[in-house]
């Protein structure tokens, strides 16, 4: 039997799963509602696609477990040890008020209560050079009370450990000597990185994250062992590469954006097949709409992102989330005002239209409505819809209130979505200093071909790329990565006084700590790629580029990384200052174990038979009355057909809507290709 490879992406609607044969490169797929034990609907998926464990080489994994415990809150009980005077870095924040036009502003509570934030004596001065030793009497003393109150995790958290993690070290010698089931976790294993505020953030995030996800993985790890699965369990990161199962227990923090970085990674890997290099990667989940930025074939990184308002150290794609998906309600606000999301019905009850107890009207039960979907093939016919609640949600919620008929309301709701989703997309562009014009969007996810192209004509974008199989399309992805780790250090330096033999000196002990890392978790790297990057900036900034660093920018005068610093200022802002100082902030090694990628399998051509299952009523915004429209089987399609809109095209877990100005035509590959229509 030839080797098989397994992705599942779990979402906050659905469970998605696409098995690869290696040596045939046939896909199979298959999804899963993702409520109730997310474990059964694991193996719940498995068992569906009847593949053979004993067979199967590698499963690989992307949750949106670690996020939507931030996001609602129901993370484990933590306790924080930190150095004396520092107790409340978490309330104080930064001192400042994020919203400033807010009067209401309240920043989020700190998830540790301040009864729990202890403090010991020991203290590092900004060069890593001890001043006061850790008191291990006070230490030991923490840990008993923090035990006697019965916390689940304990987050250490010493000033300036990011430069000398001693202390810190020692402190987790200590937990384990005293209390050896608790989990642990210390700021300078999860970022070494300056910043009190945004480092004692991150490390609470991940022990208030990581007996949850410990949990789950280890469930899965044992009844994966119980089938006789031997090959490799990988997780998926926020950076877009993946990693070992100990290393995703060890650090939940890393796997934060985990589901959406696989379709970003999958539509970049889509892009150099199509040789599209600039992109706009969005995701429209039943929860959320997820989009990112591709330029030159690569997804837009960052360092500093943040969740739920708390701000979290860690390297992430670029990704920018909303409350816009098929499952987000729509309401009304105190002045009467028409909303969307971010709250979702998610897959427990549904939409109304699922008749599984739901009563709240969501952009799904106004698709339906518009005539959209079709009620007997939801789901390739998995799950009936029904119209009759459906409208009784909308009439309640929206129609009624508001008096506007049931189509005036769900084509409101519709366009709101639509508009929020444009938003967001014109964030990651427009405000950052690119034209919209100049990319594709690749638009996948059970909802991408709804909206596609909607997005197409308000944008202005080139195309619009709805790939095959779009509802499962990110767990594709999580094929298409690459084993990877990182390794961040502050490295605080001004040009004018750092050498290149300094440079080198600090990126050798980058390497040999993120090629320490990257063994520990149980990955060869001898035929890895390494990578080393600079966060630099301009004197007086405060926020930094990330700059690439070369073996030829590491001259005698160190002239050539300076200039690309103006280079990639100018990318970001449009804007290069040659003569300012500058300097560089931290310094990241990234190191790629390459994975074999799945093929691109050229469809058949288009023999001309009949596609057209049917035809039905729809209603678009922007355009008049009930339009008649032509129901098209999208697998029949070939490659080289298209399909003049308006027109309907169906797939068992996704349908694409063609608008009348448009035209879809299928490529080599099965992808629909939607552009505006040539007058």
């Amino acid at each position: 039997m030839s080797p098989q490879r397994l992705a599942i992406d779990v979402g906050g609607t659905f469970v998605d799963f696409v098995s690869l044969d290696e040596a045939t490169g046939e896909i199979r797929i298959e999804k899963s509602p993702s409520f109730g034990s997310l474990e059964a609907r694991f193996f719940e998926g498995i068992d569906s696609l009847a593949l053979d464990l004993t067979a199967l080489k590698t499963i690989i994994h992307g949750s949106t477990m670690v996020i939507n415990t931030i996001v609602q809150e129901k993370g484990a009980r933590v306790g924080l040890i930190t150095t004396k005077g520092f107790r409340d870095v978490l309330e104080l924040g930064r001192g400042n008020r994020e919203e400033i036009y807010n009067l209401f502003y309240r920043p989020p509570e700190p998830l540790v209560e301040r009864y729990l934030r202890l403090e010991v004596s020991e203290r590092l001065d900004a060069r890593g050079e001890i001043v006061k030793p850790l008191d291990e009497r006070e230490a030991r003393a923490a840990v008993q009370q923090l035990k006697a109150d019965e916390v689940e995790g304990i987050a250490v958290v010493f000033l300036h450990s990011y430069v000398n993690p001693v202390h810190e070290e020692r402190m987790r010698e200590l937990v384990e000597a005293e209390w050896p089931e608790v989990a642990v976790t210390i700021s300078s294993e999860i970022c070494r990185e300056w910043r009190e505020f945004e480092r004692s953030s991150t490390t609470v995030l991940n022990a208030y994250t990581k007996p949850k996800l410990a949990r789950y993985l280890s469930a899965i790890s044992a009844e994966l062992a119980s089938r006789r699965f031997g090959g490799a369990l990988s997780i998926m990161q926020s950076s877009g590469g993946i990693t070992s199962l100990r290393a995703a227990s060890e650090g939940p923090i890393r796997t934060i954006a985990s589901g959406p970085a696989g379709g970003v990674i999958g539509a970049a890997a889509l892009g150099r097949q199509l040789g599209e290099g600039n992109l706009v990667a969005a995701d429209v989940g039943g929860t959320t709409f997820d989009v990112a930025l591709i330029t030159d074939g690569k997804p837009l990184e960052q360092t500093e992102h943040r969740i739920n308002r708390r701000p979290v150290l860690q390297p992430t794609i670029d990704i920018v989330s909303i409350g816009a998906g098929g499952g987000s309600i729509a309401w009304l606000d105190d002045s009467g005002g028409l909303n969307i999301g971010p709250r979702s019905v998610e897959a427990d009850p549904g939409p109304a239209c699922f008749d599984l107890g739901g009563n709240e009207a969501t952009v799904t039960d106004a698709q339906l409505l518009l005539g959209y979907l079709d009620p007997d093939y939801y789901l390739g016919e998995r799950l009936r819809l029904s119209k009759e609640r459906a409208e009784q949600a909308i009439k309640e919620r929206v129609a009624a209130p508001l008096e506007l008929s049931l189509l005036d309301a769900a084509a409101g709701i519709v366009h709101l979505a639509n508009m929020n989703m444009a938003y967001a997309i014109r964030n990651i562009t427009i405000e950052r200093g690119h034209d919209p014009r100049e990319f594709s969007l690749v638009c996948y996810g059970g909802g991408g071909g709804l909206f596609a192209g909607f997005l197409l004509n308000e944008l202005g974008v080139a195309s619009a790329i709805i790939p095959q199989n779009p509802a499962t399309f990110s767990a594709w992805g999580l094929l298409n990565a690459d084993y990877r780790e990182d390794y961040l250090r502050t490295y605080l330096r001004s040009f004018d006084d750092l050498s290149a033999q300094d440079l080198r000196g600090e990126l050798d002990s980058l390497e040999t700590e993120v090629r320490r890392r990257f063994s520990r978790n149980g990955i060869a790297t001898d035929e890895a790629a390494l990578a080393f990057h600079a966060a630099m900036r301009y004197h007086g900034q405060e926020h930094t580029v990330k700059v690439p660093i070369f073996t030829g920018d590491l001259g005698d005068d160190l002239s050539a990384l300076r200039r690309r610093l103006d280079d990639c200022h100018e990318q970001a802002y449009s804007l290069r200052l040659p003569e300012s100082a500058a300097e560089i902030v931290n310094l990241q090694a990234s190191i790629l174990g390459i994975t074999s990628k799945p093929m691109f399998k050229p469809i058949a051509a288009d023999n001309g038979n009949p596609t057209i299952k049917g035809e039905r009523d729809i209603v678009a915004r922007g355009y008049d009355g009930k339009m008649r429209v032509a129901i098209h089987d999208r697998e029949g399609l070939g490659s080289g057909a298209a399909v003049n809109g308006p027109a309907i095209l169906e797939e068992w877990t996704s349908t694409t809507l063609i608008l009348p100005d448009q035209q879809a035509a299928v490529d080599a590959y099965g992808n629909l290709i939607i552009k505006r229509a040539q007058p």
